[in-house]
C-alpha cells in the first residue's frame, strides 16, 4: 500500500536550467555528443558551469554513463549519482532524485538528462527484437506468442476496452492528436512545426493496431534534453526565476507490468497515474481546479484521456470532451506527438517555460504547471510552481 500521508520534498528543491540538442531524424553524431551538448546548455542557462555541478541522473535505459557525461562535459568529482527504470516512466522521477539529493545536502548542483538516437538507431516502435532471460522477459512471454509484439499493440488492448466501456468510438483519441500538432504547429523547435492537423487527417491516417492509428503514436526522435535542479536559495541567485519543485512523486499500482498488465480487475485506467495522483495532491496541497497548464506524456493519444481522468481533471471516460473543449492548456510545446519524443524530458523543460513566461504557446501567467511521465509502466509525476505561488 503506497504512502497515506504528505511528504516533506515539496518546496526543497527547485529547476533553475534546461537544455536540449535540436530534435531530428538524423542527428549525424554519437549519443554520448548529445548529451554532453545538453548539459552544456543546461548550464549555460542557468548560469552555471561544470565546476559547480556534484550530482547527475539519468535513466537506466540511456547508454551514457554518469561519469562518462562529467568527463565529457567538464564536470570534476561528483557526490551522488542515480539512474531510473523503466523508460519514459524515469522521466519525473529523474528530477526527484536530484531533488531528494538537494534537499538532503547530498549534492549541490544535479543535472539530469536523457540522450538518444531513437530514429536513427535503436527504434523502440520496433518492438521486441531479442530479449534476455529476466523476469520481466517472463512476463512478456504470456504476450508475444500471441502477436503482441510492440508497444502500440500493448497499448491498443485498453485503448479497444475504454472505447467499448464508454461507448466511444476512435475519434475521441483524436482530440488529443489535433490538440498537440496545433501547439507543434507554432513551435520552431517543434519535428511537426507548421504542420496542424485536422480530425479529419487523424480519421484518414493508416491502422498501426486497432484502434490505434499512425497519429495516435509519438514520434521516434534524435536528440538530448538536460535539467538542472539545486536549492530554492541558489535558484534565485541565477539568471531565469526558479521552477519550484511543489510535489514530487512515483508510482506503480498492484499486478504492475511493463506496458501488459492485462491481469488488472480493469483496463480503462492507469492505477500506476493514480498512485502519483493521490501523493502529488496531498503533498503540495493543491487540487486540479489549481493547475494552470497540465503537460501529460502521450506517447500514445488513449493513455493522455486516462491520465486526466486519474488526476481528476474529468469523471472516466469524459477525458475527451474535456480535451476538444479546451478546458485546460496541454501539452504546449506539441508534446511527443508533435515537437519529439524524448521520453518525456522535452515536457518537463515546457513546464518550466510556461513558469518563466518564456514558451512559445504561453497560458498566461501559470502559477502551477503538472507534469507526469510515461504510462502502462511504473511512472512520476511533478508538480512545479512559480516563486512565491
Amino acid at each position: 500500500m503506497s504512502i497515506h500521508r504528505p511528504d516533506s520534498l515539496g518546496g526543497r528543491a527547485a529547476i533553475a536550467g534546461i537544455g536540449a540538442t535540436e530534435f531530428s531524424k538524423d542527428s549525424g553524431r554519437s549519443e554520448l555528443k548529445l548529451a554532453v551538448e545538453a548539459v552544456r546548455a543546461a548550464l549555460d542557462d542557468a548560469g552555471l558551469t561544470p565546476a559547480d555541478v556534484d550530482g547527475m541522473v539519468t535513466f537506466t535505459m540511456d547508454t551514457n554513463p554518469e561519469i562518462t557525461v562529467a568527463q565529457a562535459a567538464g564536470i570534476g568529482e561528483l557526490s551522488f549519482f542515480s539512474r531510473v527504470h523503466y523508460g519514459g516512466g524515469a522521466a519525473c522521477a529523474t528530477v526527484q532524485q536530484a531533488a531528494l539529493a538537494v534537499a538532503t545536502g547530498l549534492a549541490e548542483v544535479v543535472v539530469c538528462y536523457r540522450a538518444f538516437n531513437e530514429r536513427s538507431g535503436r527504434r523502440f516502435g520496433s518492438g521486441v527484437q531479442q530479449r534476455e532471460p529476466s523476469a520481466e522477459g517472463a512476463a512478456l512471454g504470456w504476450n508475444l506468442p500471441f502477436g503482441l509484439l510492440t508497444p502500440a499493440s500493448w497499448v491498443a488492448m485498453a485503448a479497444q476496452r475504454y472505447l467499448h466501456t464508454y461507448g466511444l468510438t476512435p475519434e475521441a483519441f483524436g482530440h488529443v492528436a489535433v490538440t498537440d500538432r496545433r501547439h507543434a504547429a507554432t513551435n520552431p523547435a517543434a519535428y511537426f512545426h507548421r504542420q496542424p492537423i485536422t480530425l479529419a487527417d487523424h480519421a484518414a491516417s493508416r491502422w498501426i493496431v486497432e484502434p490505434l492509428r499512425l497519429l495516435d503514436c509519438c514520434q521516434e526522435t534524435d536528440g538530448a534534453q538536460a535539467i538542472v535542479v539545486t536549492s530554492p536559495e541558489r535558484a534565485r541567485t541565477l539568471p531565469h526565476p526558479p521552477a519550484l519543485i511543489a510535489a514530487a512523486a512515483q508510482g506503480a499500482g498492484r499486478a504492475q507490468e511493463q506496458m501488459t498488465s492485462f491481469y488488472r480487475d480493469a483496463l480503462t485506467g492507469l492505477p500506476e497515474t493514480r498512485v502519483v495522483a493521490r501523493q502529488l495532491w496531498r503533498t503540495s496541497g493543491l487540487a486540479p481546479a489549481d493547475i494552470d497548464v497540465a503537460i501529460l506524456y502521450d506517447h500514445f493519444t488513449p493513455f493522455v484521456l486516462m491520465q486526466l481522468e486519474e488526476f481528476g481533471f474529468c469523471a472516466p471516460g469524459e477525458a475527451a470532451d474535456f480535451v476538444a473543449a479546451d478546458a485546460l492548456p496541454l501539452n504546449t510545446h506539441g508534446g511527443q506527438l508533435g515537437e519529439a519524443y524524448l521520453h518525456g524530458m522535452n515536457g518537463i523543460a515546457e513546464a518550466v517555460r510556461q513558469l518563466r513566461g518564456t514558451s512559445v504557446n504561453q497560458a498566461g501567467t501559470p502559477a502551477h504547471v503538472l507534469v507526469t511521465a510515461g504510462t502502462g509502466v511504473p511512472t512520476s509525476g511533478l508538480l512545479l510552481g512559480a516563486d512565491g505561488a
